[in-house]
């Protein structure tokens, strides 16, 4: 964790969010502007600044994080695949449009048009 970091304290409960998901390393919360009508992040609660920080020991978690986003799209209300489906989406850097240099990946779903992004 790092102290002056949002997503670091939304992970902690120090800053309130409407959580979807929690267990020892990973923490999913709904987004506070959504593009669509389904829109949760998912963190790891490791403090890992961006894609462009990941190392090879972090592939467990990216799993992780890879295999609950299909069940959480879900969960939030997404449509099942083929006909309905989901967006990931993580931003890296200040050129690839990161704002909270906490990796985080954007789960996006529902009935369009919210194409946006």
């Amino acid at each position: 964790m790092t102290q002056d970091c949002l997503f670091c304290k939304i992970a902690t409960g120090q800053i309130p969010s409407k959580k979807v998901y929690e267990d020892e390393d990973v923490f999913a919360f709904h987004d506070i502007q959504p593009w669509a009508p389904v829109h949760f992040l998912i963190i790891p609660k490791l403090h890992i600044p961006s894609m462009a920080h990941l190392e090879p020991e972090h592939a467990p978690l990216l799993g992780k994080i890879m295999t609950l986003a299909p069940k959480l799209a879900l969960q939030e209300g997404a449509r099942p695949y083929p006909d309905g489906g989901f967006r990931i989406v993580t931003n890296t850097g200040k050129e690839g449009g990161q704002e909270i240099h906490h990796l985080h990946f954007h789960v996006m779903g529902g009935p369009r048009p919210w194409l946006r992004g």
